[in-house]
C-alpha cells in the first residue's frame, strides 16, 4: 500500500506518454506489478483467471501483454524482485492476511447471492502472491529475453539505488514509498493508458511521472524530513499517529523540523500528546535512508527470446489461448526481426 501522499504529490505530477520513455530503461517493482494484475484482471464474478487445473494465471497474461507493449514502444524493462521484508513490515503483512481472508468471506457471500459487482469490488482485496507464481512470472520474463534483478529485501529499495547509479532512469510502482526510498524519478499506472470504474464513473488513468527533488523543493523540505513525516503520516513499517494525515504531517515536519522536536516540545493533536518511540523512529528512518540494497548486481545483456519456452509455459501448462498468444509471440518475433527503430523526432522530453 505504501505511504498515503497522494495530496502533497498531485502538485508536482506530470502526465506522460511511452513516447517520453523512448530508449530508457525502467526499474518496475515487480511484486507491486503482479499485485495489480492479480486485482484487476479477473471474470466477471471477481474470480482471477485461471487454467483447466484451477491455477491463477492473471498475473502471467498481465506480465506477458503489458511487456510486449513495453517492447514495441521500446522501452527496456528491468523487473526488480522484493527479496527478505524486513522485520518492522511483519505486522503489516499479517493486517493485510486479515483484509483478505474478510474480504474472501464478502466476495463469497456476494458471488451465492449472484451480485457480480459486489463480488467483483471484494475479490480485488483477496490477492494472494505465492511461490510457485514467482517462480513462473520470472520464468515468462526470462523467457521474452527481459532482465530481472533479484533484490535483497525491498524492491522499491533496489529500483531506487539502480536509478542513482544509473543502471536504470526511471522507476515504476503504485506506492510512494519509491520516493521515501530516494527514487529521483517515480512512474506511477505505467501501462497504455486504461479506463478504470470507479463507482458509476469510468476514469481514465494516464501514466504519472514525479520527480524527487521537484517534490521536495516544492514541499521546502529535505529528504531525511520527508521520511519522518511519512513515519507520522503511516508507512508500510510504521503505523503512524492517529489524528496525523498528509497536510498535518507536512505541516508538523516544516514548523517543528523533525520528530524529536515535536517531542520534546510536547506538540498536541487533537488535543492529545504524540507518543512515539524514538528508537522504533529511527529504525524506521534506517530502512528508508540506508536501505538494504544489493550493490553486486548485474543486469543480464538482453537475451534472445525463447519462443518455445514462452508456449509451453502459457499454452501447454496454463491452457491461455494458442491463437492470442500466437498473435502476441508474431508481434515479438517482428520486434526480434526489425529490432524497432524510433526516430528520434518521436522522443519528447521530461
Amino acid at each position: 500500500m505504501g505511504v498515503k501522499i497522494n495530496e502533497l504529490v498531485n502538485e508536482v505530477k506530470r502526465t506522460i506518454t511511452f513516447e517520453n520513455l523512448f530508449k530508457k530503461d525502467i526499474a518496475i517493482d515487480a511484486f507491486n506489478t503482479i499485485y495489480q494484475f492479480l486485482a484487476i484482471i479477473r471474470q466477471r464474478d471477481g474470480t482471477p483467471l485461471k487454467d483447466y487445473e484451477g491455477n491463477v494465471t492473471s498475473h502471467l497474461s498481465g506480465l506477458f501483454y503489458r511487456s510486449i507493449n513495453f517492447l514495441e514502444h521500446t522501452i527496456r524493462p528491468i523487473y526488480v524482485f522484493d527479496g527478505k521484508p524486513s522485520d518492522l513490515k511483519l505486522n503489516t503483512i499479517k493486517e493485510r492476511r486479515k483484509v483478505k481472508e474478510e474480504a474472501q468471506k464478502k466476495m463469497v457471500a456476494a458471488q451465492d447471492a449472484e451480485d457480480f459487482k459486489e463480488a467483483k469490488k471484494f475479490a480485488q482485496l483477496t490477492s494472494k502472491l505465492d511461490e510457485g507464481m514467482i517462480e513462473e512470472s520470472k520464468k515468462l520474463i526470462e523467457s521474452m529475453g527481459i532482465p530481472l534483478i533479484q533484490a535483497s529485501s525491498e524492491g522499491e529499495a533496489q529500483s531506487a539505488y539502480m536509478v542513482e547509479v544509473g543502471d536504470a532512469w526511471a522507476c515504476a510502482s503504485q506506492d510512494y514509498d519509491t520516493l521515501l526510498f530516494g527514487g529521483e524519478r517515480l512512474i506511477r499506472n505505467f501501462a497504455v493508458s486504461r479506463s478504470r470504474k470507479l463507482k458509476d464513473t469510468t476514469v481514465t488513468l494516464d501514466i504519472e511521472y514525479v520527480s524527487l527533488s521537484k517534490f521536495l523543493n516544492n514541499l521546502g523540505i529535505n529528504r531525511e524530513q520527508l521520511v519522518e513525516m511519512g513515519i507520522l503520516i503511516g508507512t508500510d513499517f510504521f503505523p503512524g499517529v492517529k489524528g496525523i494525515g498528509q497536510k498535518t504531517g507536512l505541516e508538523l515536519i516544516k514548523k517543528h523540523e523533525s520528530i524529536e522536536t515535536i517531542l520534546k516540545r510536547n506538540i498536541k493533536v487533537g488535543g492529545k500528546d504524540i507518543e512515539l518511540d524514538l528508537e522504533l523512529v529511527e529504525q524506521t528512518k534506517k530502512i528508508f535512508l540506508n536501505p538494504d540494497v544489493r550493490k553486486d548486481y548485474t543486469i543480464p545483456k538482453p537475451k534472445k527470446i525463447n519462443f518455445e519456452r514462452i508456449e509451453e509455459l502459457l499454452i501447454e501448462q496454463h491452457n491461455f489461448s494458442k491463437q492470442r498468444v500466437e498473435n502476441a509471440l508474431d508481434r515479438l518475433r517482428k520486434l526480434d526481426a526489425k529490432k524497432t527503430q524510433v526516430s528520434l523526432d518521436d522522443f519528447v522530453k521530461i
